[in-house]
């Protein structure tokens, strides 16, 4: 360990002295950033649940630090925290069934489906509700896209499926090809779901389209959920919200008289018609307990010395799933390591290395998000709350699920394209002797699925970059074999842990692009742009007059 630490920390030595003069030896510190990764998710701090216990230790652990760092408190009232308002909801003793003539299929939470709500009140109960596929559950005026057609949905139960239409037909363009748009999320198809006036949504998952197993369905939407409080919640949201597995869909449709392959085909058409499912209904019903919770976005500042309204942004979630049941191996309690206490000692490490180099002209401001697992909630609260306004923030960098498996030959840039921060990296990267890649999987969503999203689309510039392409050092076949059983077996999961065998070098060089993209930028006049293709184009140009 001693041995693999202080390999480490010559990298990041190297990493400084080649980027230049600015910092006189290396403020990336190897043993402080595994150690922080490390006690942030050890068993002691509970999986970082939000609203626990555990979340005074994350917020005491992470002032601290940034206190010993250098920067001064960011959030409100000269205190380290924003406060965050949210609505918790817990179902509990869910029951459902679905029934087509003579047939039915009792429903078992976690197993066949997951079944949760964020509509307040006390109890859910629907009873012969008819179901209806609705392809995509999608409308799109400027795509020419409506997957409703203006029919009457009102108390009706969608079944729906993930992604959108160009996952499985590329080659149509409708939505941008594989790249997942919004439309694809979850949290759309429920949101157009309220808007439609129905009851429930009845997501189908794929793993492919959905870009992750039924196990990060069942971890994730199993236990209590959380949301923004709302003022007219009851029109925004569904009563139920559910996945079922496929093989559930599949079967409902052939108990139906459908070819649920054949259906598939016919919603990537912009003509696809919703189509009933005849004969088929769901019963369900389940305990709500609704209660409000504070939880907490955490802040530190570094004030700029010629232009301090003007603010940089680093942002990274702290929170994580907390406890949840058991796995096979009896461990209740989800950790995170790598989603995301990886990206909160980030946030660490770069507050050290601003505090170590000359004071910028410009602010920087590092936020620990809350409630990222739950939807983004914490970084959805800020952007509609900001302490620092986002008409003269600059941009920022967010930070989530580092690479933990050594050096690459890449820097992915996630949202390729969208704006000009892709150029005002790539003489970073190139200078280590690495190239810009591509969203790797655009088709999984990923830009809309962390917490710069918020921001981006109220027009901040937001870069969401980490480490991608080929293993650089060997043995590369281990370091692959590593990567990819943390995707199918640890991700949102109890096992997601730190490894005193992870090699952190790519991460550091990951953090030297953060870093110095940030200097450069945190010393200039410049602004970044969003690209003119770009859908957060319009909202940055509202506030144009805003900006010298």
């Amino acid at each position: 360990m001693r041995l693999a630490v202080r390999r480490l920390s010559l990298i990041a030595a190297a990493l400084m002295t080649v980027s230049g003069p600015a910092l006189a030896q290396s403020a990336f510190d190897a043993e402080r950033l595994t150690n922080n990764i490390r006690e942030l998710s050890d068993d002691s701090f509970e999986g970082r649940g939000i609203g626990t216990p555990a979340e005074d230790k994350v917020i005491a652990f992470m002032s601290e630090r940034f206190a010993a760092a250098g920067f001064e408190p960011g959030g409100v009232d000269g205190g380290w925290t924003q406060p965050v308002e949210l609505t918790r909801f817990a179902v509990s003793n869910p029951t459902a069934t679905l029934s087509v003539g003579d047939w039915s299929l009792p429903l078992r939470q976690g197993q066949e489906t997951v079944i949760s709500t964020r509509r307040p009140g006390e109890r859910v109960e629907l009873q012969d509700a008819e179901l209806v596929f609705v392809g995509y559950g999608i409308r799109a005026p400027e795509r020419n896209w409506d997957d409703f057609k203006g029919q009457d949905l009102s108390g009706k139960i969608l079944v729906v499926l993930v992604n959108d239409a160009d996952f499985e037909a590329p080659e149509l363009d409708t939505f941008g090809g594989r790249a997942m748009t919004y439309y694809g999320r979850w949290t759309y198809k429920y949101e157009e779901a309220a808007r439609q006036g129905a009851a429930g949504v009845l997501i189908i998952h794929e793993t492919a389209p959905a870009s992750y197993g039924w196990t990060t369905v069942a971890n994730s939407w199993t236990g209590p959920q959380f949301d923004i409080v709302r003022q007219n919640a009851e029109a925004e949201r569904v009563p139920l919200e559910s996945w079922i597995q496929r093989d559930v869909a599949v079967q409902l449709f052939e108990r139906a008289g459908l070819d649920f392959e054949a259906l598939k085909v016919a919603a990537r058409s912009a003509d696809f018609q919703p189509v009933p499912i005849p004969g088929a209904t769901l019963d369900a019903g389940f305990d709500v307990e609704t209660s409000r919770i504070q939880t907490h976005n955490i802040l530190a500042r570094l004030p700029g010395t010629t232009h301090p309204d003007e603010t940089i942004l680093y942002t990274a979630h702290w929170d994580h799933i907390g406890i949840g049941e058991p796995d096979a191996n009896g461990d209740a309690i989800f950790n995170g390591a790598v989603d995301n206490a990886s990206g909160t000692a980030a946030l660490i490490e770069i507050a050290h290395a601003y505090a170590a180099a000359p004071r910028p002209e410009r602010s920087i401001v590092l936020i620990g998000f809350t409630a990222e697992e739950s939807g983004l909630l914490g970084s959805e609260y800020y952007a509609a709350n900001p302490i620092y306004p986002l008409e003269t923030t600059v941009g920022g960098f967010n930070m989530d699920a580092a690479n933990v498996y050594g050096r690459v030959t890449g820097m992915g840039v996630t949202g390729y394209g969208q704006s000009d921060f892709d150029d005002r990296v790539v003489a970073l990267v190139e200078g280590q002797g690495r190239r810009i890649v591509p969203d790797a999987n655009p088709s999984a969503g990923t830009y809309f699925r962390s917490d710069h999203f918020p921001l981006a689309k109220r027009g901040v510039p937001m870069a969401y970059m980490r480490g991608a392409g080929d293993f650089r050092d060997e043995p590369i076949a281990d370091r692959i074999a590593r990567r990819d059983s943390y995707t199918a077996n640890r991700y949102h999961q109890a096992d997601d842990e730190w490894s005193a065998d992870w090699d952190l070098s790519g991460q550091l060089e990951d953090l030297e692009v953060y870093f110095r993209a940030g200097l450069e930028l945190a010393n200039s006049r410049e602004w970044p742009q969003w690209r003119p293709t770009s859908e957060f184009r319009v909202a940055r140009e509202a506030s144009a007059a805003q900006r010298d």
